[in-house]
């Protein structure tokens, strides 16, 4: 039989240092409760939300709400609006992802190998800068630069005589999803540049000093000691992204997307902006929240599952 003495003086212990931990680390727990209370309030609590998914909701008495289970997912996954905006959801973070995602790799690597410290401190935050702008602010910017008539490369080409006519940036729908992107890589690429940074800088000198004792040129210690080193912060981030292709943000598409582009520029984020704030309805625009949801959470799982058996390398 257990000694209750000595019991009690192994809990005792155990109770001084979780005390003791609470002294010491206070303040780390305080910040860490600014998040934990924003995610309880505007990501758990709303979930409650989501049973109008499944009524033909009433605004004005939310407890008279008729259940119609699936009916507002059928009328909505009918409507050709949704497939032209589903599309074009897949089309635009796809092509994000395929030019987005590497870019950051590469500013992060080239940044490392810069040896001027001033130069690499400019570059930097010439990079940084772009995620820190308001999407309402960039698309003026858009406007200004890409306009066909008035925009700055439009006028400064057809003035050196490169070009004959305009060319219609925001108003050609596949030059317009060009721009789009293009955008898109420049505002987001200093966010990533951060993250890869921050891990190639953590990694061991001692192997690069090696690489350099038995050899290896800069172009061979990055593909053979620097990429490896980060690789598990790529397969991190990759497979993230992937559970995010069927979430595309509101801003983006709506600032820079005009109605001569509708085909193009209309997404998922913006169809539920018309059906739940435009035309009031909130059970369908709930509906086609939560089937994101739900692809986005079979897409994560699977690109976890993947990556897990090829690579040993998965989120969880």
């Amino acid at each position: 039989m257990t000694n209750p003495a000595k019991a009690a003086a192994t809990v005792h212990p155990r109770r001084k240092r979780k005390k003791h931990w609470l002294q010491r680390d206070w303040r780390l727990y305080l910040m860490l409760l600014i998040p934990i209370v924003w995610y309880i309030l505007f990501c758990y609590k709303p979930m409650a939300g989501l049973q109008i998914a499944f009524q033909k909701y009433n605004m004005f008495n939310p407890a008279k709400s008729k259940w119609i289970w699936l009916d507002n997912f059928k009328f909505v996954f009918g409507m050709s609006d949704f497939g032209i905006a589903l599309k074009n959801t897949l089309i635009l973070n796809g092509l994000d992802l395929l030019f987005g995602f590497p870019v950051p790799i590469i500013l992060a690597i080239l940044l490392n190998e810069m040896r001027t410290p001033m130069l690499k401190k400019f570059s930097q935050t010439m990079l940084y800068l772009p995620h820190f702008l308001s999407w309402v602010i960039i698309g003026g910017m858009v406007l200004q630069i890409f306009a066909p008539t008035s925009g700055v490369i439009n006028s400064t080409l057809l003035r050196w005589g490169w070009i004959s006519e305009n060319i219609p940036f925001l108003t050609d729908g596949p030059t317009w999803t060009f721009t789009y992107v293009l955008v898109g890589v420049w505002q987001s690429m200093g966010w990533g540049t951060i993250l890869y940074l921050a891990a190639i800088t953590g990694l061991d000198m001692n192997l690069f000093e090696a690489a350099r004792i038995d050899g290896a040129n800069k172009l061979q210690q990055i593909w053979h000691v620097t990429l490896p080193g980060i690789r598990s912060t790529i397969v991190v981030l990759l497979i993230m992204n992937i559970g995010r292709m069927m979430s595309i943000g509101f801003d983006r598409p709506f600032i820079i997307g005009n109605t001569k582009v509708k085909d193009y520029c209309d997404v998922i984020s913006t169809f539920v902006y018309r059906a739940g704030i435009t035309n009031s309805q909130f059970a369908r625009a709930t509906a086609i929240g939560l089937f994101q949801s739900i692809v986005g959470l079979v897409l994560i799982t699977g690109a976890n599952t993947v990556s897990r058996l090829f690579d040993e390398q998965s989120i969880w």
